[in-house]
Parts: C-alpha cells; sequence; structure tokens
C-alpha cells in the first residue's frame, strides 16, 4: 500500500517496514555493546513507542527492567508544548540508570520534561534511545544518546506513530502529503 488515507489527510510511504527493522536493530546493538553490565530500567513513553519498544526488547541481550510512562503533547498533526503526565511509573528510579525510550524526538519538549521529573529523582545516569530524530524541528538541550534515523520535519505516521489516534497499526512509516 503506497498511500493511505487517515481521516482528512492522506499518507505516502516514506520508510517501509525492513528498513524501520534495520534501525531497531542498529539501537540494540549499541544498547547491548554500552549498558550490558548495567542492569538499567528502561522507561517506555506510550502510546507511540510501543512497536518500537517491542521490536527493541526482543532485541536486548541482556537481563534489564521495562517500565512504562504515558506523556501527552499533540492534538492532530501540531504539538501543543504542554506535557500531561497520563500515567507515571511504580519503580523507584533513584540510584538506577535509566533509558528513556521514545518513537520520535522532534521538539524535544516532551523528553525534557521527562528529564527535568527524573532528575529530581536522583537516577545515576539518564540515556535516551529514540527510533527517530528531526534535527531541525529539535529546539531543546539535551544529548541523545541512541538515534535509530535522522529525518525531516515531515509530519508521519504509522509503526507507533498516529494522526490523532489512528495510523499506529501501520508496519510502514507514512509521511503526511495532503
Amino acid at each position: 500500500m503506497n498511500t493511505v488515507k487517515i481521516k482528512d489527510k492522506e499518507f505516502a510511504i516514506n520508510i517501509p517496514s525492513g528498513e524501520i527493522q534495520e534501525f531497531v536493530q542498529h539501537v540494540a546493538d549499541q544498547i547491548n555493546h554500552d549498558l550490558c553490565n548495567d542492569n538499567p530500567l528502561f522507561v517506555i513513553i506510550l502510546n507511540g513507542s510501543f512497536m518500537f519498544a517491542g521490536d527493541l526488547f526482543k532485541k536486548v541481550n541482556f537481563p534489564c527492567e521495562i517500565s512504562f510512562i504515558k506523556l501527552s503533547s499533540y492534538v492532530g498533526t501540531e504539538s501543543t508544548s504542554e506535557v500531561k503526565t497520563l500515567i507515571g511509573i511504580n519503580e523507584n528510579i533513584k540510584g538506577r540508570k535509566i533509558v528513556i525510550v521514545e518513537d520520535i524526538i522532534d521538539t524535544g519538549i516532551t523528553i525534557d520534561h521527562l528529564l527535568n521529573q527524573f532528575k529530581k529523582i536522583g537516577p545515576s545516569e539518564i540515556k535516551i534511545a529514540t527510533l527517530l530524530f528531526k534535527p531541525n524541528a529539535f529546539q531543546k538541550n539535551f544529548k541523545i544518546d541512541y538515534i535509530g534515523k535522522k529525518i525531516p520535519n515531515d509530519f508521519i505516521i504509522g509503526y507507533g506513530l498516529d494522526y490523532d489516534g489512528y495510523g499506529r497499526n501501520l508496519p510502514d512509516i507514512y509521511k503526511i502529503v495532503s
């Protein structure tokens, strides 16, 4: 399927599923190398990261813990620049190495908000892993440790990414065309 219509918008295929899996493997390889002896807690940001996280953890080859947090900052195709925590984590992160797993970092507002919250608790270290990064949209100043692929500032859906809740189930990534 080369194009899809979601609600009132048309999207064309941008990154096929096979290519996505190469990016996932790249991130997993780096994490396996860097963190195999650290017993990190991976914090998955819902909803969008569920597909990336599911594929990533099939490739992480050391014992680790996984938790989930649900944040919201988008309405339609635009960031609201306001982050709401809908579901928090239960694990104690004080003194722990944390890896935040995100599907896409564009403005950086969501991760910046989470970093500020976590730093107040006192983890030993925080690393960030993302499948996709939009450097031209990035507005913050934090290090992203693991990046699957840098992409242009297009609005995209599929592989967990959505438009008003729709399109997450697509195995490929699509960009908006109209």
